[in-house]
């Protein structure tokens, strides 16, 4: 049954809250310097975590883009609409049993957002349906969104990019995306974050002189690989590994006109939330994922934790900010849920959301962690992959523990996180009983959702 959640309890006439989702594209768990990355600097973003709260055990609910945007925008794990993978052409999805598109009767936070008087804007990726030969996907802007501007992966205006290589070569990429949607902008590759920051704060100062709150998404093409740093850098360099962080620390950088616009207006700085995360975890080579196990595409920790930074000084309980949260276990489905809460806006009548309120630890009033298990289930097309050979199909996290195995419960793999969170001491033997108990969840799990 779906959350009814209590209204906004600010003294009447006051602004609701204002929320900035971040999602960072193929990003790992200790990219950012304040988790641990000491070959790159991210200062901006270090700056946000000083000044808000640092997740550490915070996850998105599956290691690859298209189900894991589906789950932070619904509050709904992904296979129930039909999307495991990533979304391509129509032949490709058909095979691995995809949709083209996420159904826009999900229940999507912009919608409930707007509902309740928000000023709703996308800006960047979308990659839920509009891609490829899939030319027919509903506009983005069907799913609650006033606005929006976007890459070659959704439909509507778009801001596509060119590139400069090491030679000077210019070029373009995605140039037959023109027609899944227009106006369309080209711009450097490189800078391509600021364009979309720099649409999403004329978009919330409109917002402001309507007198109304505003929530944003601001999805960035970077991190993803190929890796497309300034002129100035792409020509000292092929090594994928210095590419990466060259692109991680422009990135860093064209995030500050977006946080100096919230933090130096008292207003936006008292009453706003940003949320910064990445979709999944990195490539070989590129982003690294610390002590974790595993990259992009796989369901050990690599793939499918993220740092997660919130940001709400205003809002938050003082004595939280600048603190790191080791011990709250929560996913990205659980934000659409908190979020409603956070600004009293309502869910749909048949949401049935699978994310939980937890928004007293999104504010740092509590260190709990969800009640339910998370489960995650691979992409049906990556059982072998990035050098990993057999992979498990399914896991669970639930409280300390984690479980992988196949969809018929064979190979189980428990681990306990609090002690080995790089997954290396398979405890099965020695917890036969509780392995079992996990491993007959995350099947029968599987099983429902997949008939849904």
């Amino acid at each position: 049954m779906a959350f009814t959640l209590s209204a906004w309890n600010a003294s009447a006439g006051e602004t609701k809250p204002n929320v900035i989702l971040l999602f960072i594209d193929d990003m790992g768990w200790a990219d950012f310097s304040c988790f641990g990355n000491t070959n790159a600097t991210t200062p901006n973003v270090d700056r946000m975590a000083a000044e808000g709260i640092a997740f550490e055990s915070f996850y998105v609910n599956s290691p690859i883009c298209s189900p894991s945007r589906v789950a932070i925008s619904t509050g709904t794990y992904p296979q129930r609409w039909k999307i495991s993978s990533y979304l391509a052409d129509r032949a490709s999805n058909k095979s691995r049993g995809l949709a083209n598109w996420l159904d826009p009767k999900a229940p999507m936070l912009a919608r409930s957002l707007k509902q309740a008087g928000y000023a709703t804007g996308h800006f960047g990726k979308w990659h839920m349906g509009g891609q490829r030969d899939v030319n027919d996907a509903p506009a983005i802007m069907e799913y609650g969104f006033d606005e929006s501007l976007t890459n070659f992966e959704g439909m509507g205006a778009k801001l596509l990019p060119t590139t400069i290589d090491k030679d000077g070569k210019k070029g373009r990429i995605w140039g037959d995306a023109v027609r899944l949607g227009e106006p369309v902008t080209w711009m450097e590759r490189s800078e391509i974050t600021t364009g979309f920051i720099e649409a999403a704060i004329a978009f919330m100062k409109k917002a402001e002189a309507a007198g109304k709150p505003f929530y944003v998404n601001l999805w960035t093409d970077d991190v993803h690989s190929p890796f497309w740093p300034s002129y100035e850098r792409i020509k000292k360099t092929n090594n994928k590994r210095e590419l990466y962080l060259a692109v991680l620390e422009e990135m860093d950088k064209q995030f500050a006109p977006l946080f100096d616009f919230i933090r130096n207006d008292e207003k936006l700085r008292s009453n706003t939330m940003i949320l910064v995360c990445s979709d999944n975890g990195p490539e070989p080579d590129a982003g690294r994922a610390g002590v974790l196990k595993g990259f992009k595409t796989h369901l050990y920790e690599g793939g499918i934790r993220s740092s997660l930074i919130a940001w709400a000084p205003g809002l938050m309980s003082k004595s939280a900010i600048g603190i790191r949260n080791k011990d709250s276990v929560f996913s990205a489905m659980d934000l659409t849920p908190s979020l409603l809460k956070l600004t009293g806006a309502q869910s749909p009548a048949n949401a049935n959301y699978d994310g939980e309120v937890l928004l007293d630890v999104l504010l740092g009033r509590s260190n709990e962690s969800r009640k339910s298990p998370i489960y995650f289930s691979r992409p049906p097309d990556r059982k072998n992959y990035y050098g990993f050979k057999n992979l498990p199909d399914l896991a669970v996290r639930h409280e300390k523990w984690k479980l992988l195995c196949d969809y018929d419960g064979s190979r189980p793999e428990l681990y306990d996180l609090s002690l080995d969170p790089s997954e290396s001491k398979n405890l099965v033997d020695n917890q036969s009983d509780l392995a079992k108990n996990l491993v007959d969840k995350v099947v029968k799990w599987h099983k429902s959702i997949s008939n849904n």
